[in-house]
């Protein structure tokens, strides 16, 4: 048996991870240790409320005293930080300090949490390909290894890669059993609809258009959220204290392309494509050498892009009540781009 702390396990990525480990490894204790922002939902693990090994206890990392308690109380083995402002618009259009408290006080609270336990045996931060910063789009041969250095270009990436870097520092100081993941860009039930594929799939159901901006052809990396689940899985249990392991799919798209996929999926033309003015600092493409983690973790992607992808769609038409309820909490999915749309228009093909 083991006991394992996740912190900010209400949100996509975390939500998902914690249904995952609940089912691979049954005799594991979990607690969910969340502050319920606006991406935070309860509703994303509605269905575990009654599970004996699930446990949910709301609470900020930001918050030292609120995360010892926790320690404290649940006397965890393992931690995984998923925690994080992760907006990039947000970072941009309200400010940079609650990433700054979340990415970067919340991170070196939970390594002081660690470090004073005595009892963890492993942590897993969970992190952004964004830290690197951008590579050329007419350089497809390149991609982002464990070694590339931080070089983030939007105050989001910068908050993260500041939690990296105090990870690897109390490694190296005091052997805090920590080890970094850098993830390309996620997709998959649960997510939150400020997001580039469920804020599309929102707006097809709402009749309305896609938003691009610029010309649409900065590329990402897609992974389904179910494959970095598995890989977050082998690191917790597997990774090397002390490592970085990079995990990304191969699934190089533009962001135009992501867009006409949705399209046809409705029936829709490009008719429905708005270009936007290019919002400030965004990196044309990102790309991850994952490695590492397929040779030392024995981990590869197993989803399908196409088939996958037409069942995210499919997983949010059939799921109005929980995107209403998140928009009765929550209020317009992605207000920032609306306001820039209002402002900066293209005329990109």
């Amino acid at each position: 048996m083991a006991r394992l702390l996740v912190a900010g396990g209400a949100g996509f990525i975390g939500s998902n991870f914690i249904r995952s480990i609940l089912q691979e490894h049954a005799d594991w204790e979990v607690l969910n240790f969340d502050k319920l922002t606006y991406s935070g939902n309860p509703d994303n693990l509605a269905d575990l409320e009654e599970h004996p090994h699930y446990r949910f206890r709301q609470g900020d990392i930001a918050d030292r005293e609120a995360l010892e308690s926790a320690f404290a109380d649940f006397h965890p083995d393992h931690v995984i930080n998923f925690a994080a402002e992760t907006h990039v618009d947000r970072s941009i259009h309200v400010g940079a300090l609650e990433f700054i408290r979340t990415n970067v006080v919340g991170v070196y609270n939970l390594l002081e949490a660690i470090k004073a336990s005595g009892t963890v045996k492993r942590y897993l931060q969970v992190s952004t390909d964004e830290v690197y910063g951008a590579l050329p789009l007419e350089r497809p041969d390149l991609k982002f290894t464990e070694e590339s250095p931080f070089q983030p270009n939007i105050p989001y990436a910068a908050t993260q890669a500041g939690g990296d870097l105090l990870c690897r520092a109390y490694f190296q100081t005091w052997r805090v059993p920590v080890m970094v993941t850098h993830c390309s860009n996620n997709y998959g039930p649960y997510q939150y609809p400020e997001k580039l594929i469920p804020f599309f799939v929102t707006r097809m159901l709402e009749g309305k258009s896609l938003p691009l901006y610029g010309d649409g052809r900065h590329v990402r990396d897609w992974i389904h959220v179910a494959d970095h689940c598995r890989a977050l899985d082998l690191c917790l249990t597997r990774g090397e204290p002390g490592a970085t392991y990079n995990i990304g799919a191969d699934n190089e798209r533009s962001n135009l392309e992501i867009a006409r996929l949705i399209l046809d999926h409705f029936g829709r033309d490009d008719s429905y494509l708005e270009f936007v003015g290019e919002r400030p600092g965004h990196d044309r493409r990102y790309a991850v050498d994952a490695s590492k983690i397929r040779h030392e973790l024995d981990w590869k992607p197993e989803r399908e892009f196409s088939a996958a992808l037409g069942e995210t769609i499919r997983w949010y038409r059939e799921h109005p009540d929980w995107r209403d309820r998140v928009r009765k909490r929550t209020g317009v999915f992605n207000p920032h781009i609306d306001l820039w749309r209002a402002h900066h228009r293209s005329s990109a093909p």
